[in-house]
């Protein structure tokens, strides 16, 4: 494992983060300032822009590889995977804290982010949402503390810690699967907006699905970045693992999409050359279908290079259906109306600060944390 001084903190790229980090601190400050009209282009006809599509539900996408290692490690104790244990929980942890910091910026009135925890709806999937997000980032920040003990010699913490691993285990399964399909659940509100292509009465499980293979897609990638850039090994039987588990929920997912296309939309929705068909073909190509071609071969599932490639592509093609979701599949119902969005040059310099924040974030716990300890 790499130690404080093996792990240099201010190199360049970490110089370029900082900067981006600063850019994307001073939009939050005019965005609170001036409000969302000053600095978003979003509108009443689109008030969910580019940051609740890409920073809240494509983070929150990212972040479910958190719950599926968290479970393989404690729950059904497959000790291949406790290696990247503590920094799948970690990302999963900083994933939903810039979700959080995303959505607070992103609402009208964010300093009343806080009432859900008091104010029970228990009728709205808004509320559900919101109290899904309290709960399973309060479990997380438990599950990851077990570094913050052992680092500063909390030993009666710890002991405490660890005798309830398991239980907050189970309780942040339960939540997150429930949080991935809530979030799916909130589109249902918005039937004659939504494209069929994407609208059906079972999007939450899809929203659930398609996380599965898009968490195994990051763990698998952070932990090669992480490997490379800190100087740890990782048994490669690691790698190839999580790219079994990447093919098979892809192709359950898959096997689902096509089911509902067929039943709901239509093929011929699919190839009528709108921009909703468009981006239905880019999400399932990328995302989906070439993923799945790849990893059938058992060859690619042992070949690093490859896996890292078709992580990229699954985690880029969930990032898609989300912004789909959100975005594009209302995209005929908007411009019918006049309407039109595009997300301003402060919405992107936000969601760049808000990424580079987690990314430096992950590497001041690997300089000053047991992060990549055997968990």
């Amino acid at each position: 494992m790499s130690s404080e001084r093996e792990i240099k903190m201010w190199t360049p790229h970490t110089v370029v983060l900082f900067l981006f980090i600063i850019i994307g601190a001073a939009v939050a400050v005019y965005r609170m300032a001036k409000g969302l009209g000053a600095s978003t282009n979003m509108n009443n006809l689109y008030p969910w822009g580019f940051w609740l599509g890409f920073d809240v539900l494509g983070g929150v996408a990212m972040a479910a590889g958190g719950f599926i290692i968290a479970a393989a490690v404690y729950l059904f104790n497959w000790k291949k995977y406790k290696p990247i244990g503590r920094p799948a929980i970690l990302t999963a942890f900083l994933g939903y804290l810039m979700a959080i910091i995303a959505l607070f910026l992103d609402i009208g009135h964010p300093f009343r982010l806080w009432h859900p925890s008091i104010m029970w709806q228990v009728h709205s999937v808004m509320w559900v949402v919101a109290i899904h997000v309290i709960l399973y980032t309060t479990t997380l920040a438990i599950e990851s503390s077990p570094m913050f003990f052992e680092r500063f010699g909390m030993k009666r913490a710890l002991n405490i810690v660890q005798k309830i691993m398991v239980g907050a285990v189970v309780f942040g399964v339960m939540l997150s699967t429930l949080h991935q399909a809530s979030l799916g659940a909130v589109f249902l509100i918005a039937p004659s907006r939504m494209s069929p292509l994407w609208f059906n009465t079972m999007l939450p499980y899809l929203f659930l699905v398609s996380a599965i293979p898009m968490g195994l897609a990051m763990v698998s990638t952070e932990s090669m970045l992480s490997a490379k850039a800190f100087k740890h090994e990782i048994d490669h039987e690691i790698y190839f693992g999580l790219a079994r588990g990447t093919l098979i929920a892809l192709v359950i997912y898959l096997v689902l999409k096509l089911f509902f296309l067929f039943r709901d939309a239509g093929i011929g929705a699919v190839i009528d050359g709108s921009l909703e068909a468009n981006m239905y073909i880019l999400e399932m190509a990328i995302g989906v279908i070439i993923p799945i071609l790849i990893l059938a071969s058992k060859q690619n599932r042992t070949n690093l290079r490859t896996i890292l490639a078709v992580n990229m592509m699954v985690i880029v093609g969930v990032l898609v259906n989300r912004l789909n979701v959100c975005l594009f599949s209302m995209q005929e119902y908007t411009t019918s109306r006049g309407i039109s969005y595009f997300p301003s040059a402060m919405e992107f310099l936000l969601t760049l600060g808000i990424i580079s924040l987690g990314i430096f974030l992950f590497k001041m716990a690997a300089k000053h944390l047991p992060l990549f300890a055997k968990t």
